[in-house]
């Protein structure tokens, strides 16, 4: 059976920074593979089309720039705030405003934005909001060790049930 909308597919991968000998990012291995409905939109459009018509035991290698993933780094997205932005019932949470910690805030629209602190000043915290992997191009490699059809329960629910995927 190939990949294609409306499949199941569990597979491992290599993520390395910019080719198939570069830094290892994440690792994913067949103990727990990664496992995911194939065209909902949930993944980036061009790790989906590289993967589209592989079959069980299919291997697989191919690079992302950044365009293609996580977009450049813009240092637009790096951003001073004010340190009562983090101030709830009169008190900063312990720990919270830690170097490297990442942090879950919202924006003007009430959408979440993840934050990486940055530095912290007396009266600000700098922030940056970029995708931890914007700017870098990617490489895959892996297997796919399964294509099924979804079920029509996964494909209402737009995710996978049962073992790797989701559970109610």
């Amino acid at each position: 059976m190939e990949i294609g909308n409306k499949k199941v597919v569990s597979l491992t991968y290599e993520l390395r920074e910019n080719d198939a000998t570069g830094e290892l990012i994440q690792k994913v291995e067949k103990d727990s593979p990664f496992v995911y409905l194939f065209g909902i939109g949930g993944l980036l459009p061009k790790f989906e089309n590289s993967l589209a018509g592989l079959k069980k035991g299919n291997v697989f290698n191919f690079s992302l720039t950044p365009e293609e993933a996580y977009g450049n780094f813009d240092e637009n997205a790096i951003i001073a705030l004010p340190k009562s932005v983090f101030v709830v019932d009169g008190n900063i949470e312990d720990g919270l405003l830690t170097l490297g910690n990442q942090i879950t805030m919202e924006d003007n629209h009430g959408n979440p934005m993840d934050g990486i602190v940055l530095e912290i000043t007396e009266n600000e915290v700098k922030m940056d909001f970029n995708h931890p992997l914007a700017g870098l191009d990617l490489h895959f490699s892996g297997e796919i060790l399964d294509v099924r059809e979804a079920t029509e329960e996964e494909m209402q629910h737009g995710h996978v049930h049962g073992a790797h995927g989701h559970h109610h």
